[in-house]
């Protein structure tokens, strides 16, 4: 049966581009101006637990950011990204999500900060482990958070239409933060920059 479907698809696919062709030879070619792929963010989250990866103890693996930039170019004050719940009321939070098989931790990091904060940029080394049970499903997870550099902030991503995003000062971050261990993250985060100062 999968034949019989590619074989539709290919030639509803030949139908339809010989119908364009014309359309497109029209079009002068230097009229055509390419997006850069490094400006283009899938609109895509990823769902579902198959993937998800657990440890030896049955604790899910949970990877996330703390996205933060300087309010001067190369300096000054720090400020936080912050995101809010997918449930209305419920606080901010950090980018974060399952770690999954098919990626290494810090590419489940960046991928997560993508779907829900819509940023990217320059991954630190990890700030540490914490260990929390998810009220929603009632299991023990394994937390991991990293620092990022924010270098691009997209106007659309994945999760755009549930989320609000709120850049905030370290304190306003830290006393906004619903989730303790996400706290803690942010409190090492900023040991982390003032003994680097």
């Amino acid at each position: 049966m999968t034949g019989f479907y590619v074989s539709l698809f290919i030639s509803n696919y030949s139908n339809v581009s010989s119908h364009l062709s014309p359309t497109f030879e029209n079009i002068p070619s230097n009229k055509i101006v390419p997006t850069p792929i490094e400006n283009v963010v899938s609109l895509v989250s990823r769902t579902g637990r198959d993937l998800q990866l657990y440890n030896s103890s049955g604790h899910r693996q949970v990877v996330g950011c703390i996205p933060y930039r300087y309010k001067k170019h190369g300096g000054g004050e720090i400020e936080v990204l912050l995101i809010s719940a997918q449930k209305k009321g419920k606080g901010m939070l950090l980018p974060k999500g399952g770690w999954e098989i098919d990626e290494t931790m810090e590419e489940a990091a960046l991928r997560e900060t993508i779907e829900e904060a819509g940023v990217t940029g320059t991954l630190e080394e990890t700030l540490g482990k914490w260990q929390y049970k998810s009220k929603r499903h009632n299991m023990i997870h394994d937390g991991y958070m990293f620092p990022l550099l924010v270098s691009q902030q997209f106007e659309q991503w994945p999760e755009s239409q549930i989320r609000q995003r709120k850049w905030a000062s370290l304190s306003e971050a830290i006393e906004l933060c619903q989730n303790w261990w996400m706290r803690e993250a942010l409190e090492a985060f900023i040991n982390r920059k003032c003994q680097g100062q």
